[in-house]
């Protein structure tokens, strides 16, 4: 049986520049698409989420340009990640699919809705904001607090960035890791420090940005994030939500910018329904 554990890596060749990808999951007409988020590889989705999705649709995973084993180097820019992956989605044969947005992931989600508003049937944006979000800029820093952390505590910069430092918080870092480890061969190359340096780029950039419309987003959109999340406020979930015509918004309990992780059993069933439409 094919998992998000053992399923292969392949890779297509857009313009030039072989990108890594994993497909798995149930046959459906349209694909799910997941976009990961700052510092992220193929490895580091959820296995839970993968395999609670492609239990009823088909899911695509992908190294955008420059990220672990695609080639290249990653742009500066949200647009240009953007462009990349709707180069990506095509080069695969699709005219139509759903999105799945984590952090940056939302970010370029959205920003794909926009420059390709026919490619997206609906959209799940988790952990992220609008561009021109107040504070944004502030995630160098937020970002450089949580590396320093997990250098001297040996470890993972995420159990400072993405769960509430309290006992449930700490559970679910726990849990987290131990399922990302579940995946012992093939694993993906390490996220790079140009990589980093540039998507931390894009980000900044972003929260500088002028705000987009959000109004032209006509599709639907299931908006989720934790309650106190530190690297982009829950407030900015709570904006994007009000922004754009046809959301839902979902917010998590006593968890932070990984709560769709922590609350996976909530979050999963809430997502097969969203799409179910």
């Amino acid at each position: 049986m094919i998992t998000w554990n053992n399923v292969p890596t392949h890779t297509v060749d857009v313009d030039g520049v072989p990108f890594a990808y994993r497909e798995l999951g149930a046959k459906s007409e349209v694909p799910v698409v997941f976009l990961h988020h700052f510092a992220a590889v193929l490895d580091d989705w959820d296995p839970r989420v993968i395999d609670g999705i492609a239990a009823s649709h088909r899911v695509i995973t992908f190294d955008n340009r420059g990220v672990g084993a695609t080639g290249s180097d990653v742009p500066g820019d949200l647009e240009a990640m953007a462009a990349d992956a709707i180069a990506f989605i095509r080069a695969l044969g699709h005219d139509r699919v759903d999105l799945f947005g984590f952090s940056v992931g939302g970010a370029v989600a959205q920003m794909v809705a926009l420059e390709a508003p026919d490619l997206v049937r609906r959209m799940v944006v988790a952990g992220s904001g609008p561009r021109g979000g107040g504070g944004i800029w502030k995630m160098p820093f937020i970002v450089g607090s949580a590396y320093f952390k997990a250098f001297v505590t040996r470890k993972d910069p995420r159990h400072y960035l993405f769960f509430p430092s309290n006992p449930e918080g700490r559970k679910a870092a726990a849990e987290y890791f131990e399922r990302l480890a579940e995946r012992t061969q093939d694993r993906d190359r390490s996220i790079s420090r140009q990589a980093r340096n540039a998507q931390l780029r894009a980000i900044t950039a972003g929260g500088l940005h002028a705000p987009d419309d959000l109004s032209a987003i006509k599709v639907p959109v299931l908006v989720a994030n934790g309650d106190n999340d530190i690297m982009v406020a829950s407030e900015h979930s709570k904006d994007m939500a009000r922004r754009l015509p046809n959301a839902t918004l979902r917010i998590y309990p006593n968890s932070g910018h990984g709560g769709v992780f922590q609350h996976h059993r909530e979050f999963v069933p809430e997502v097969l329904r969203f799409l179910a439409g």
